[in-house]
Parts: C-alpha cells; structure tokens; sequence
C-alpha cells in the first residue's frame, strides 16, 4: 500500500522537477478562458434576464477541473509509463472512433459525438489527438531493425486509418488537422523531400476528388465557393457575423455584456470565441491571447532546441504543433482567412472534448520537459 509520505514525496518531486514557466503559461490560459465564459456568457446572461443561471460557468468549471487533474496524472507518471499509457489510450480512441458511425449522435448531417453519462456529446477523436502523436513519434523512432521507408508507411497507415474514420463522419477538419500533424512528424524525422511532396501531391487531389465527386462532401464544396464568393448562399452568415464582431468592437471592446454574437451565431462560445472577446473586449484582448500562445510555443521549442532524444523531441513538436495549428485554424475562420470549420480555440472554447484533448496535450508536453535526473 502507497503510504501518504511517499504519495508526497513524488509530487515533491515533480514539482522541483516541473517546467515552471510552462506549467504556469497554461494555467493563465485555462483561467483566462474561465473568466471569459463566466463575464461573457453567464454573468450577462443572468443579470439581464434576471436568473440565476451559471451553467456555462459551473460546466466550464467542471471541465477545467477534469482537465488539470489529468494534466497532474500525466505529467506526474514516468516517462516510459506515458508512452505505455498512450499505446493503451490510442487503441480505445480507435474503438472509440469505430462506433461513432454505429452509436454516435447525429448533429447537422454529421456524426462525429457520442453520448456518455458524464460526458454527453463527447468527440472521441480529441481523445485521439494527443496519443495519436506519441504513437506516430513512437513508430518512427522504433529501435527495431525496420527500414526508415517501413516505418514511414506504418505510420501512413495509421495515419491513413484515422483519416478514413473521419471522413466517414464527415469531419474533414480534423482530417486536416491530423494529416497535417502527421507530415510534420515525419518531415521533421527527416524524410527525404520528393517523397514529401509527392504525399502532399496525393493528399490534396484526394481532397478535391472527395469534395467535387462525392455527395456526401458537397457541403464542402459549397462552403469553399461560399467562401470565395458570399453572394453564392448563406454558407458564410456565421463567418460574416463573427468579422462583424470583431470590427465592431474596435481596439477596446463595447464592453463587458454589450456583444451581440453570442446570441446571434449558433455555438458562438465555442467556434467563434475569439470574436466573442473581441466584441466586448476588444482586439488588445485577442493580441494578449496570442501573445500568450506565442509565448507557449517559445518555451516549448526552447525545450525542442536543447533535447537530446529524438524521441521527445517528435513528441513535443507535434503536441505543440497540434495546438499552434488549432489555434491559427480558429482564429483564421474568426476573422474570414479560412472557410468555416467548427474548430475550438484550444484551452479557451467551451466543450468538454476540447478541453480534455488539449489538457492530455498539455500533461504529456509537462511530462516531456521536466527536469531529469540522469
């Protein structure tokens, strides 16, 4: 039995040994997107229409809560035991994955959710997202006696494989979002360009083919053309009234409860949070936002930089690159540079799903950057 002495002695331990900066970088943004969901939604909303109705705030809470624990767990366990635990968690994300087209709930012509008690609406490829990286990182720093081009078409394969569960959805963001993550990988690794560009070649006919040729994409298509072209249809009202937020609110915001968005664009404190601030807060907010991101990036490429084992360093890189990339995607459908996607700001947006995915990311890039002792 784990006697209480040791149980502290471990986290004293991993304290001393704990990235500071970093560890402190994400809480700002996880406090940072509390406030917002409780003076942006919540607070207002009770106030003007004479409620008392936080639950936005109190699940918001909830989340956080579940996420900084597992942020604990992860980052707290040995380094051999992460990898242990990710080959186990990635194999259930798959299962996970499987069932969403048999079980899953049905939201707007696509299922990409299932429903658990205490989870409702949970989307089981966040879960896969962090674990996803560990496993392609593993792959192709495997010490067994595999030719480099092997090991490269292994992790196509499961990269491929997770591809083809979510276009089955359709969910072709976070299709995107992972092919990206995986050419990273293993552009990084170091494999030889022409082969690169001739995947990447592939990867975007086989989008065209599937947005032109398939009905089942043709949202897709009218989405892009939408977006080229507003007088096509309506494809754009969300997008349109999230560049207007934003402009509206100037450099400093209409001030606190005064933004219109949120009760005009569907999932607005999810999908289109980063014009929801900027409505009331203004585009100093958003530039402190990402000013704070950027900072993150640093501390963790700072890391990258000074890391001796090949393995660690394809892990983080795609950890962080998977939230540099979420990141750029949201706040570029905020501000009309990309098509509408229905992708979260990562450790701001409200959902459940979005904060576990970027808390397992945050507790493996904590694991990964810790002191070690040699």
């Amino acid at each position: 039995m784990v006697s209480l002495s040791s149980i502290k002695k471990h986290y004293y331990i991993w304290w001393k040994n704990l990235d500071k900066p970093i560890f402190s970088i994400i809480i700002i943004l996880f406090v940072t997107g509390l406030f917002f969901s409780l003076v942006s939604t919540s607070l207002v909303a009770s106030n003007k229409l004479n409620t008392n109705d936080f639950a936005f705030f109190f699940k918001h809470s909830v989340f956080i809560i579940l996420g900084l624990s597992i942020i604990l767990f992860l980052s707290s366990i040995d380094k051999n035991k992460l990898y242990q635990f990710s080959i186990f968690m990635f194999c259930i994300s798959i299962v996970l994955l499987i069932l969403v087209p048999v079980i899953g709930v049905e939201v707007k012509g696509s299922k990409r959710w299932l429903d658990f008690i205490l989870l409702p609406r949970f989307q089981p490829v966040e879960l896969l997202k962090p674990f996803f990286v560990v496993i392609v990182s593993l792959i192709l720093c495997s010490k067994y006696q595999l030719n480099l081009s092997i090991k490269y078409l292994i992790s196509l394969l499961v990269a491929l494989s997770v591809s083809l569960l979510l276009v089955i959805q359709p969910d072709i963001g976070q299709t995107l979002l992972i092919s990206s993550c995986w050419a990273i990988l293993v552009f990084v690794s170091g494999i030889n360009i022409y082969f690169f560009l001739i995947f990447a070649l592939l990867s975007v006919l086989s989008f065209l083919y599937l947005v032109v040729f398939v009905p089942k994409f043709t949202y897709i298509k009218m989405r892009i053309i939408s977006f080229f072209n507003s007088e096509t249809g309506t494809h754009n009202f969300q997008s349109d009234k999230a560049i207007e937020s934003i402009s509206s609110g100037g450099f400093f915001g209409k001030g606190l409860g005064e933004g219109i968005l949120k009760n005009r664009v569907p999932e607005a404190h999810t999908d289109y949070i980063v014009s929801v601030i900027s409505e009331e807060f203004g585009v100093l907010s958003i530039i402190f936002i990402l000013f704070i991101f950027i900072v993150f990036i640093y501390f963790v490429f700072k890391k990258i930089r000074f890391e001796e084992d090949v393995k660690i360093k394809l892990i983080l890189t795609g950890c962080i690159s998977l939230i540099l990339f979420q990141a750029l995607i949201h706040i570029g459908v905020n501000i009309r540079l990309f098509p509408t996607t229905g992708m979260t700001l990562p450790y701001l947006s409200y959902g459940g799903s979005s904060i576990i995915s970027v808390s397992l990311l945050s507790g493996i890039i904590l694991n990964l950057t810790k002191r070690r002792i040699s």
